[in-house]
């Protein structure tokens, strides 16, 4: 089922609960009686017929009550489950909708830093190979070679720098393919992004980088929220969006630095 036709369902039954929940009224000799309520008076169980609207009388001992008792008790569990798995969906759509006006309508990568949307730069990555062959660039086609091809940023440090170890990020992009958090490694005056072997026969790509485990959720279309899984270390990062196999990767690095004790 469906999220639209489950929450049609789950509105569906709440509207009958709040005209009275409808159960059955089982009976000794087979048979059951929809009803909405039922009292047992003595040797007589009184209850609201929803066939014909109105209360009726029946002989107790015609009335399986202990089947009657336990099944009206399953199906108001049920029912106490929907509405708290509506009242659920409900508040997580209200947060979705209030944390989607704080991003900002341009395209790009934002961190949050307390009550602020911080807008992350996207970097220039160099790119080169065993070979010696330097480009410098954000979003341009790689060269095709039958080596190995390194993606780096330069320096050993991010100039954006973030003191929580969880860090929450919003996305808005155009295009997105597949979007990771990596660990970059230090490598004399760069920070390794990707490592790409390039196969001299079949010209295959094996794409190489230290990715780590994400929540990654959807607000609305090309708006998404980020945020590791597991505390970060101190280090270097980078969020990247890229197409496994394809030339394009874009960067947007960080550093996690903890505050300095006082």
């Amino acid at each position: 089922m469906g999220k639209t036709s489950r929450r049609i369902l789950i509105l569906a039954l709440l509207g009958l609960s709040a005209l009275g929940a409808r159960y059955k009224l089982y009976l000794q000799g087979g048979g059951d009686m929809l009803v909405r309520e039922h009292v047992v008076e003595g040797e007589r169980v009184r209850y609201y017929s929803v066939e014909r609207g109105a209360w009726e009388e029946i002989p107790s001992e015609l009335v399986d009550l202990e089947r009657t008792a336990s099944e009206k008790a399953r199906q108001d569990q049920t029912r106490s489950a929907r509405r708290e798995e509506d009242r659920i969906l409900r508040q997580a759509e209200r947060k979705a909708r209030t944390e989607l006006h704080r991003v900002p309508l341009d395209d790009g990568v934002y961190h949050l830093d307390a009550e602020k949307i911080v807008p992350l730069q996207q970097a220039t990555i160099v790119v080169h190979t065993s070979k010696g062959r330097t480009i410098l660039r954000i979003l341009t086609p790689m060269p095709v070679l039958p080596s190995k091809t390194f993606l780096d940023l330069e320096g050993l440090a991010a100039v954006y720098r973030i003191a929580e170890n969880r860090p929450m990020f919003y996305l808005r992009l155009e295009n997105i393919t597949r979007l990771e958090i990596l660990r970059l490694q230090p490598k004399k005056k760069l920070r390794r992004v990707q490592v790409v072997q390039t196969l001299p026969q079949q010209m295959d790509r094996i794409e190489e980088h230290e990715t780590l485990e994400i929540f990654r959720q959807q607000l609305a279309p090309h708006v998404y929220k980020l945020w590791p899984v597991d505390p970060l270390p101190p280090g270097e990062y980078a969020i990247i969006e890229y197409a496994p196999g394809e030339d394009s990767l874009r960067v947007w690095d960080f550093a996690l630095r903890p505050p300095v004790a006082q």
